[in-house]
């Protein structure tokens, strides 16, 4: 039997230092922007335009070896859509903190939570774990912690009691979306939760926020719940009486209110004069409806920038303490034809 081929050996190293003429010391102390170390920007580039010819790249793994812990910021990414807006605040996020010297990775888990996913999340040796409150528990945040993990983040609606949290406030998205319906007039208010399970850690607050907006000015909400097909969403609007129909819907977010107004104006309905909608996350498309989408425009108090400086600050520091809100989303209309 003999040995399968292997293909061409990677760069090391021992060839850039070679090919530079410089010692292997040198070629990490350039490749890993080591502070405090002098060394003259003729020999950088020397090292540097060697480590191009060659292909040769730094061994994420070696320098977690001799760090304990790597640069990652893990963020483990449940089974669920993710947002426009969530899924540009996150992308800009990672861009900024690999200026800090860390890469935001996602990571696609079990979904599993408290000890069991913390020892999962903890074998990657992460500078930081990103992740959904609901997640954490006390034993699986020391867990992380006694593993090295400088700060364990928390993401959710309110700030949690186990880390410090990035708060994305669902409730207030319903809240501002009935808030607008009741202003215009409307009082028999619907709420769009989506029939999809997996959407129910997001829909669940949104509802709740707007039920309670409603309850303040002495309105009720309905809660519809509506497939994301058109042929779904069809039979739940065919099954209103006139009577009941609601003359005001809060959709969920602007992918539920595109299919509802569709579908309502199939069966004759006039959007706003019979049903005003209202949708959430602004998206471009709902400009280039007719009639153009009311939307929840989701802001934050802190920029990308602003959190990223923030996170490297906590892995420096290896800070901890719960309770402490790095960023914290705020609600605002965005009135269109809609409503």
């Amino acid at each position: 039997m003999t040995d399968p081929p292997s293909g061409p050996r990677p760069a090391t190293s021992t060839d850039v230092a070679r090919l530079a003429g410089v010692s292997q010391a040198t070629v990490s102390y350039v490749m890993n922007d080591a502070p405090g170390v002098k060394i003259s920007d003729s020999t950088r580039e020397r090292v540097r335009q060697a480590a191009e010819q060659l292909g040769y790249s730094p061994h994420a793994s070696a320098r977690t070896l001799r760090k304990g812990r790597s640069d990652v910021v893990l963020m483990p990414v449940p089974d669920i859509p993710v947002g426009h807006l969530a899924g540009r605040f996150f992308r800009e996020l990672g861009r900024l903190l690999r200026g800090h010297g860390h890469t935001l990775v996602m990571y696609g888990d079990t979904d599993g939570r408290g000890a069991t996913a913390a020892r999962e999340w903890a074998q990657w040796r992460p500078a930081a774990v990103l992740v959904a409150a609901d997640r954490l528990t006390r034993a699986g945040v020391r867990q992380l912690h006694a593993a090295g993990v400088a700060t364990v983040v928390a993401m959710g609606p309110r700030p949690s009691l186990l880390a410090p949290t990035l708060v994305f406030d669902d409730y207030a998205i319903g809240g501002c979306a009935v808030e607008h319906l009741i202003a215009r007039g409307r009082r028999r208010l619907g709420v769009v939760v989506p029939a999809e399970p997996e959407l129910a850690v997001f829909a669940g607050p949104r509802f709740e926020g707007a039920e309670r907006a409603a309850a303040a000015r002495g309105v009720a909400v309905r809660r519809i719940v509506l497939p994301s097909d058109e042929a779904g969403a069809a039979e739940v609007v065919a099954g209103w009486d006139a009577g009941e129909r609601p003359d005001g819907i809060f959709a969920y977010n602007d992918d539920y209110a595109m299919v509802l107004m569709r579908v309502m104006q199939d069966a004759g309905l006039a959007v706003p004069g019979d049903v005003a909608v209202v949708g959430a996350d602004d998206l471009p498309l709902g400009r280039l409806l007719r009639p153009r989408l009311t939307s929840v425009r989701v802001a934050g108090d802190r920029s990308a920038a602003q959190v990223a400086d923030r996170l490297h600050q906590m892995i420096v520091a290896a800070e901890r303490e719960a309770g402490v809100v790095l960023f914290e989303s705020s609600a605002e209309i965005v009135h269109r034809e809609s409503s």
